[in-house]
């Protein structure tokens, strides 16, 4: 288990978090949870403000690619795929490559390029519809931290059944109390977000020896 960035080429955009903690409301909030057509592409009080193909992903892909030496015929999934832009680029730039997504959001998965439609499926990361060592690379950027920490533990321990021993989550955290602070005005949907020991003590009951990487506001 090791910390690996596999997002360091992406725009590390700007938080404006005492904006949204000023606007930020249990409507909001709950409204957010939903995974629907506000979190994806209503206002940025809502989420994303409009979550759109620009690009971004390639350079993951690429990393994602290279850091667990995937070539045509072996088998990735993408949990919390959301519209499945990794999910594309990944199948684009390694033809060959068995790429699948697996999201909770139907408005998000009816939106995805045309090339993955055959390759996504509606779950939850909780419980993955898929056999044991199916995958040979598991991924889940940004997601398992909205649900409850049993739910993260479930959802780590299925990531681990499904994959060959090889995988990586990104997650919400923090590191001292002032990025603590920024975090809670800026989070609309985790359930689950500490410091990094708060996560380690969640890997080493979940079993989850995959690589790691935060997420932080």
């Amino acid at each position: 288990m090791k910390l690996v960035n596999l997002l360091k080429q992406t725009p590390q955009l700007k938080r404006d978090s005492k904006k949204r903690a000023n606007k930020k409301n249990h409507d909001i909030i709950s409204k957010a949870k939903e995974f629907g057509r506000l979190y994806f592409d209503g206002s940025r009080d809502y989420g994303y403000g409009g979550y759109i193909y620009d690009g971004r992903w390639i350079p993951v892909a690429k990393e994602i690619i290279n850091h667990f030496n995937l070539s045509s015929g072996n088998k990735i999934l993408d949990v919390g795929c959301a519209k499945a832009f990794l999910v594309s680029d990944l199948i684009n730039i390694c033809p060959g490559l068995n790429v699948y997504g697996l999201d909770i959001s139907e408005y998000a998965l009816n939106l995805s390029p045309n090339n993955t439609k055959d390759k996504l499926i509606r779950g939850s990361c909780e419980e993955l519809p898929f056999r044991d060592n199916e995958f040979d690379a598991v991924i889940s950027i940004n997601t398992i931290h909205n649900c409850t920490r049993e739910g993260v533990i479930k959802s780590l321990k299925e990531i681990t059944r499904v994959s060959k021993g090889k995988a990586f989550v990104q997650v919400d955290a923090y590191h001292n109390e002032e990025q603590k602070k920024e975090f809670l005005d800026w989070v609309l949907t985790a359930k689950f977000h500490g410091y990094p020991n708060d996560w380690f003590k969640v890997f080493e009951e979940s079993n989850y020896v995959g690589d790691y990487f935060w997420t932080l506001v």
